[in-house]
């Protein structure tokens, strides 16, 4: 059996592990029935669940569905209506997604849309939730113009990084480890864009350490063999990627396939996260000094909020530990960003969409997965994380991902 096939039969397993059900618009709880009835709450997710090698999408659901639970068993919203998920496969393409989102939004019961990890999607979908006025959450997507505040407000709220703090801690992490000279690896769309202009703003304000060579690819390029060498050859110490789990593990491959003396480390941003990157890279992963950037894992977490989400996804998804949920970071936005939202549609008191927008500016005091949030989002900033919550980490044998000791 090929690399590949390997990898790929252990992402269908892992799929069929959490009990996914894949149409194009579903409204379930797992392992419950559920039919829709004209009182019940609905939130939407439009995401990349069609993609091969993609586990975000799956894990942005599983986080959300845990919330949900949650959320029901303690009686629901509003004097006690259910909440519920409808889900919209978008194969990451930006036309497809704007379609799920309007078709969402034509259901009176959907309150809020969530979108997926690719930004040039969420960024087409941005666009189109501000003319339709409907909430559109993003647990993952990390473009910084993603979130802007016009004068007259915004529909779109994120909980999650963005380019500018992971490139910042990318590049402080390689001044850190004494690499000076740079390689830039990144994707020719919107994130790749995003993230250029990201890494020249935090060279700029590192004394010593520039960018000496710059690579761009398109998604699903066969040639990142050849970038690779090419870096090499200008001498960089270690190389910025930008890339998801596919082009990432063709770059490790490549890296891996030269020898140990001319290889350099991968200093990742965390698409590669996205999908089951240690089955994509196989030993490669082994051979190369790859660090990535993230915002949340569940390894060495024994606190009681972790502990009770951890059994409540693992009873929800016949899960044997941490292990079996993919894409972290993705998980944990998306359940933080539910119970938010739960918050602030009894704040609004009703499921008034424009209510629910404003009311998401005045949640206050909410201990999530990730962390407390003294006031997640407020009129002037819908940005619930901050530079403060990203770290850099390294991928164990299991796909966990666990923090670089700073």
């Amino acid at each position: 059996m090929t690399l590949a096939q390997i990898a790929s039969e252990r992402l269908e397993n892992r799929k069929r592990a959490i009990g996914l059900i894949i149409l194009c618009f579903l409204v379930f709880l797992p392992g419950k029935s559920f039919a829709q009835g004209d009182d019940d709450i609905l939130i939407g997710l439009t995401a990349e669940f069609g993609l091969k090698t993609s586990t975000s999408a799956q894990a942005i659901e599983m986080g959300i569905l845990t919330a949900i639970d949650e959320i029901n068993a303690r009686g629901g919203v509003l004097g006690g209506r259910k909440i519920g998920l409808i889900i919209h496969d978008n194969r990451s393409v930006p036309a497809r997604a704007v379609s799920g989102l309007r078709m969402m939004a034509d259901n009176e019961n959907v309150v809020a849309v969530f979108g997926g990890k690719f930004s040039p999607v969420v960024l087409e979908m941005k666009n189109e939730a501000e003319k339709l006025d409907i909430p559109l959450l993003d647990p993952w997507a990390a473009a910084d113009n993603i979130i802007s505040i016009p004068s007259n407000g915004s529909y779109v709220f994120r909980l999650s990084m963005k380019d500018s703090w992971a490139l910042a801690s990318m590049v402080e992490y390689a001044n850190q480890q004494g690499w000076s000279q740079l390689g830039l690896l990144v994707p020719n769309n919107a994130w790749g864009r995003s993230s250029k202009a990201a890494a020249a703003r935090a060279v700029d304000g590192q004394a010593g350490i520039s960018i000496v060579s710059e690579s761009w690819y398109n998604w699903g390029d066969a040639s990142l063999f050849n970038l690779y060498g090419a870096m090499i050859a200008s001498g960089v110490d270690a190389v910025l990627m930008v890339a998801n789990e596919g082009e990432g593990a063709q770059f490790v491959q490549a890296a891996a396939s030269h020898p140990e003396n001319v290889r350099v480390p991968l200093i990742s941003h965390w698409g590669i996260s996205g999908g089951d990157f240690v089955a994509l890279t196989g030993e490669s992963l082994h051979q190369v000094d790859l660090s990535v950037v993230q915002t949340f894992t569940f390894a060495n977490r024994s606190d009681d909020r972790a502990v009770d989400v951890l059994n409540r996804a693992g009873q929800l998804f016949e899960l044997t530990g941490p292990a079996d949920i993919p894409s972290q970071v993705g998980f944990a936005h998306a359940y933080d960003l539910t119970h938010i939202l739960a918050l602030s549609i009894e704040i609004a008191g009703s499921t008034s969409r424009s209510a629910i927008r404003t009311a998401l500016e005045q949640v206050e005091n909410y201990s999530g997965l990730v962390r407390h949030f003294d006031r997640p989002f407020s009129a002037s900033l819908h940005e619930a994380l901050r530079s403060s919550d990203v770290f850099m980490g390294r991928f164990l044998e299991n796909g966990m991902i666990v923090e670089i000791d700073p």
